[in-house]
């Protein structure tokens, strides 16, 4: 038997995306969004939700392109922090210490620290009520010269994911068939 909880978001985990930009005097932001998720394979296209409040709001209206890097465990505080300040008040990238790189496919920073980074070109914005939706198609995916092709990344780069409020790092690989 189930129980009702009503309209509630109850998808959780989530991917951790740092979205990076550069607002309108070109200056590098960043900020965390869980909201995201890969939504197309050919072209490929990662689509992410930002509120409207948000300073990585408007730059992703003003500049049409975002890069989304994947932080990996030992980014976990620097993810925590870049989605509770503010890129209005705070130079984030100063503060954590991180490094922002000129993206070459899209008019965007990168995140040098971070193992896997894609450049994307917003293609389409949908307003959804709080959130506005971005549809990203990817220009260009990058990883750091240690990462190999023949090894999934999910092996390397130990991603992180958002649910109910925290971070969590992911588990062991699960073979379909085999006991749990």
């Amino acid at each position: 038997m189930k129980k009702n909880l009503g309209p509630k978001l109850a998808v959780c985990p989530l991917p951790v995306f740092l979205v990076a930009t550069y607002d309108r005097e070109g200056k590098p932001n960043v900020m965390t969004v869980s909201w995201g998720g890969v939504c197309c394979s050919d072209p490929p296209c990662i689509a992410i939700s930002v509120r409207k409040a948000t300073h990585t709001h408007h730059a992703l209206m003003e500049r049409g392109a975002f890069t989304v890097n994947l932080p990996s465990r030992e980014h976990a505080e620097a993810a925590a922090y870049f989605g509770r300040a503010s890129g209005r008040d705070e130079d984030k990238f100063k503060k954590t210490g991180m490094t922002p790189v000129r993206s070459r496919f899209v008019d965007a920073p990168y995140i040098d620290e971070m193992p896997v980074v894609l450049e994307c070109r917003i293609t389409q914005i949908s307003e959804l009520g709080s959130h506005t939706h971005f549809v990203g198609q990817v220009l260009n995916a990058m990883t750091d010269d240690g990462i190999r092709e023949d090894i999934p990344l999910i092996e390397q780069c130990g991603p992180i994911v958002f649910g109910m409020g925290r971070y969590y790092g992911i588990g062991d690989m699960i073979e379909p068939g085999s006991p749990v």
